[in-house]
């Protein structure tokens, strides 16, 4: 028997897999080499005067500042602040939007009375509606939260109802066949279906909550990083204005780090 086929091919030849799935892979070492190396670049652009230091400080100055900020014992003070409005109004604007994205997502009369509602709302920048929130919780804690809470809440329930709109509709008709009653449909098949768009709307809305708690600590706040960096730039500290940047975006890799957490513990199953 011949080893070859008709067009000459050698039979037995090794063909590469291609069912990979363009699935993307970690190259953990990628991340840390392009941050080192913009740090060098920005380090030596300060010092050599190609960055003017007046518009953007060295980063060994800003990590001088932050030195200074640690150990006046200030910088617990305003974490503390920043993270208690952060958490509060985080968490039960999500927790409110999941349950409002459910409702939408399952209920008709929800779907028909809430998402015009929520589509009319959703893209009033929430910003803007911070001296209503001071005019109605007043100066305090409560407009701040409520900011936050505002700001995530929308983003949440748009994610929670276009994650079961996307659901496999096969699937449910299978469990439909197989007799479960609509609370296990939906406990079982529907919300775990769900729930990559929820974390990924719980994604978003952390950084949304991050850009909103900054506003908010603008207006009439004494503690915060937000207050810090309108004092910074009040008194054209660059280097603690860069410092204060600094602290926002290390809030934004943990907030992001967790939730990453949470995909790889709830979504074993992808």
């Amino acid at each position: 028997m011949s080893d070859k086929v008709a067009d000459g091919t050698p039979m037995g030849k090794p063909v590469p897999f291609r069912g990979g799935g363009f699935l993307p892979r970690s190259r953990k070492i990628v991340a840390p080499i392009l941050f080192i190396g913009l740090v060098a670049f920005w380090e030596w652009g300060a010092r050599t005067g190609f960055i003017s230091p007046l518009i953007l400080p060295a980063p060994s100055e800003a990590f001088e500042a932050f030195k200074n900020l640690l150990s006046s014992g200030l910088l617990w003070q305003h974490l503390a602040a920043s993270l208690q409005r952060l958490l509060i109004g985080w968490f039960c604007g999500t927790l409110l939007g999941v349950i409002v994205g459910t409702m939408i997502g399952l209920f008709s009369v929800a779907r028909s009375g809430l998402q015009p509602l929520v589509s009319a709302i959703f893209p009033i920048p929430k910003i803007a509606l911070l001296p209503l929130f001071i005019i109605w919780f007043g100066i305090g804690e409560g407009s701040k939260v409520a900011t936050i809470l505002f700001g995530t809440f929308f983003p949440t329930v748009i994610a929670t109802y276009g994650g079961i709109d996307n659901v496999d509709r096969g699937l449910i008709r299978m469990g439909q066949s197989f007799g479960l009653s609509r609370m296990s449909i939906i406990r079982k098949i529907i919300l775990p279906g769900a729930l990559p768009a929820i974390l990924s709307g719980a994604r978003i809305s952390a950084a949304i909550a991050i850009i909103l708690l900054v506003a908010a600590e603008m207006i009439a706040a004494e503690f915060g990083v937000g207050a810090y960096i309108l004092m910074a730039g009040s008194l054209m500290a660059t280097d603690q204005l860069i410092t204060g940047v600094a602290i926002l975006s290390c809030l934004g890799l943990i907030f992001a780090w967790l939730i990453g957490r949470a995909e790889k513990y709830f979504l074993k199953w992808r």
